[in-house]
């Protein structure tokens, strides 16, 4: 076979191993970016119920203001001097004797509504996000969890989130790049462990598939 023959089938075979590389790289880099946009996905839904709370506190907070404002005004339009002074004179005494009891009245009403209102609408904005479920999950564990064990986790005690295994293994590599969290490799696996937890324990269970080989 000629040199030259030889030559451009080597360099084939160098294009074609790089290609299948790039390839390689382009795939784990798009699923990278998936999980990551996951991840935002989900924080930005849980910032918008958040926003939706907080909206619906402030017109529960700022309703008994505007009807009090309201009502003030009417009742400054109303007793304006468009009749005879003895007959204004004489409705200014009859609402002053009957205006005491509607603030009562009022008040009575609608404060335990709008006190339970508040009070549900804080109990929704204190809703767990997904960065601190893990962090506390990974704090209760004295041995290294894998993603997919954490998010099992958080599926059985919050099944109402629908968490994804790869949405924890995201947030788990963001708290590794805080320093809230550490991560140790078993051969192909890894696993992760609360900064709380001691060193020397995370190192153990590192170590101990080696010495059952």
């Amino acid at each position: 076979m000629p040199e030259s023959t030889i030559s451009t089938s080597d360099l084939a075979s160098k294009y074609i191993a790089q290609v299948s590389g790039d390839l390689e790289r382009n795939a784990k880099e798009q699923d990278r970016l998936r999980q990551e946009i996951s991840a935002l996905e989900e924080q930005l839904a849980a910032l918008r119920h958040d926003h939706k709370v907080l909206v619906n506190v402030q017109q529960a907070l700022a309703g008994p203001t505007a009807a009090a404002e309201s009502a003030a005004s009417s009742e400054s339009a109303a007793s304006s001097p468009r009749k005879p002074a003895a007959k204004a004179a004489a409705g200014k005494q009859a609402r002053a004797r009957k205006s005491p009891a509607k603030p009562t009245h009022t008040t009575g009403k609608k404060a335990p509504a709008e006190t339970t209102k508040a009070k549900d609408a804080a109990a929704k904005t204190a809703k767990p996000t997904l960065v601190q479920l893990v962090r506390s999950h990974l704090a209760a564990q004295s041995e290294p969890r894998s993603a997919v064990e954490v998010a099992t986790a958080l599926s059985e005690t919050h099944p109402e989130r629908g968490t994804k295994a790869t949405v924890v293994r995201t947030t788990l590599e963001g708290l590794v790049a805080k320093n809230l969290a550490r991560r140790t490799k078993q051969g192909s696996s890894v696993f992760y462990t609360s900064p709380d937890v001691p060193e020397q324990g995370a190192q153990a269970e590192k170590t101990q598939p080696s010495l059952a080989e």
